[in-house]
C-alpha cells in the first residue's frame, strides 16, 4: 500500500471518529488574526486596607472586610471585636456560599468560646453539622467540638467526640492516642475514687473503674500497632515524634500495669483489620456521607474487645480487680 493512500485512510477514520483538523490550522499564519490580549493590571492594596473606615457600597466587598477584620481581631485575641465582625459578615453571606459560611460560624463558635459563651459556642457546632455534606466536613466539625469540650475541661464530651473520630477514622492514631490519654485521665480524676462508702458502691466504682481502664489499654494498644505501621515510611522529624508517641504509649501501659495475657488478647482484637486491603477500602477521608454508616464507637470496638474477653475469661468479672481474672 503507497503512504498516500495510507495516510488517507487515516483521515477517513479520523474523520469518522470526529477527529479531523479545521482548516484554519493549515492556513498561512499571515492571514490569521490575532486578537489583542487586554493589559493585566493587579489589583494593589496596601497593608490592613480592611481596617480602613469608609462606606462599602458593593455587598460582597463588605463581607470581605468584616471577615479579614473578624480575623484579624481573632489573631488579636480581641474575641468580643472578633465576634462582632463575623455576626456582621454572616448576615451578607449568599445562601450558596458555603464555604466562607462555614469559615465565619467556625469563628463564631471559637470567639464565643473564648468568651465563657460554651452553649452559644456547642450551638453553632450544630448550625455547621446541618452543612456537612462530607467526612471532611463532620471532621471538622467533630475537631471543633472537641476543643470547645477541652477548654472547658470536659472530660466525657471530649471522650464521645474523640470516639466519634476515631470510628470515622479508625486508622488515625493520634486520636486514638488522644482518646487513650483522655481515658487515663478520667480514670486519675477525683470523680472516680478508689473507695465507696458501701461495698455495694465500692463494686459499682471497681466496675466502674475496670471498664475505664480496659478502654484505655484498647485505645493505648491500637495507637501503638497504627504508628508502627506508619513507622515504617516515615523520616526525620515525623518519625522522631512517632517514636516519642511510642515511648509515652510504654510509660502509660506500664502504669497500667496489664497482664501479657490481656495484652495479647487486646492486641488480636484491636489488630483484626489491620491489613493494607482492608485499610484502602474503608479509608473515608472526603467520602460523601450520603449512605454513609458510621458505627458506634463501643459497638464497634469495645463490644467486640468484651466478647473475646469472655470468652476467653469465662470467670471475668468487672467487679474485681482485673489482675486477679487475667492471672
Amino acid at each position: 500500500m503507497s503512504p498516500w493512500r495510507s495516510l488517507t485512510r487515516v483521515f477517513l477514520i479520523m474523520e469518522i471518529l470526529g477527529s479531523t483538523f479545521d482548516d484554519s490550522v493549515f492556513e498561512e499564519s499571515r492571514n490569521r488574526v490575532s486578537a489583542a490580549l487586554p493589559a493585566y493590571e493587579p489589583k494593589l492594596c496596601e497593608p490592613l486596607w480592611f481596617c480602613e473606615d469608609g462606606n462599602v457600597e458593593d455587598p460582597l466587598e463588605e463581607q470581605k472586610t468584616l471577615k479579614f477584620r473578624g480575623d484579624l481581631a481573632y489573631k488579636r485575641k480581641q474575641y468580643q471585636v472578633a465576634l462582632d465582625e463575623y455576626l456582621s459578615c454572616l448576615s451578607l453571606i449568599p445562601a450558596g456560599n458555603i464555604s466562607v459560611k462555614r469559615d465565619v460560624l467556625e469563628g463564631i463558635a471559637r470567639c464565643c468560646c473564648h468568651l465563657g459563651k460554651k452553649e452559644e459556642a456547642l450551638n453553632t457546632c450544630e448550625k455547621l453539622r446541618t452543612d456537612v455534606s462530607n467526612t471532611c466536613h463532620l471532621t471538622c466539625v467533630l475537631q471543633l467540638e472537641l476543643s470547645v469540650h477541652e477548654h472547658y475541661r470536659d472530660l466525657t464530651n471530649s471522650i464521645s467526640s474523640l470516639q466519634q473520630l476515631c470510628c470515622l477514622h479508625p486508622y488515625h492514631p493520634w486520636y486514638w492516642l488522644n482518646l487513650a490519654m483522655s481515658f487515663q485521665r478520667l480514670l486519675e480524676s477525683p470523680g472516680c475514687p478508689e473507695r465507696s462508702s458501701t461495698e455495694e458502691e465500692h463494686e459499682k466504682q471497681q466496675g466502674t473503674n475496670n471498664i475505664i481502664r480496659l478502654k484505655t489499654i484498647m485505645c493505648l494498644i491500637r495507637a501503638r500497632l497504627l504508628i508502627e505501621i506508619l513507622r515504617i515510611q516515615q523520616f526525620s522529624f515525623v518519625l522522631e515524634n512517632s517514636q516519642r508517641a511510642l515511648q509515652d504509649i510504654e510509660e502509660a501501659l506500664h502504669v497500667l500495669q496489664p497482664t501479657e495475657k490481656m495484652l495479647q488478647t487486646v492486641s488480636e482484637v484491636m489488630a483484626e483489620d489491620l491489613n493494607p486491603e482492608k485499610m484502602r477500602e474503608e479509608n473515608q477521608d472526603g467520602e460523601s456521607l450520603s449512605g454513609l454508616y458510621i458505627k458506634d464507637f463501643d459497638d464497634k470496638w469495645w463490644n467486640k474487645l468484651y466478647t473475646k474477653l469472655q470468652e476467653e475469661t469465662p470467670d471475668l468479672s468487672m467487679h474485681r480487680p482485673l489482675e486477679e481474672t487475667f492471672e
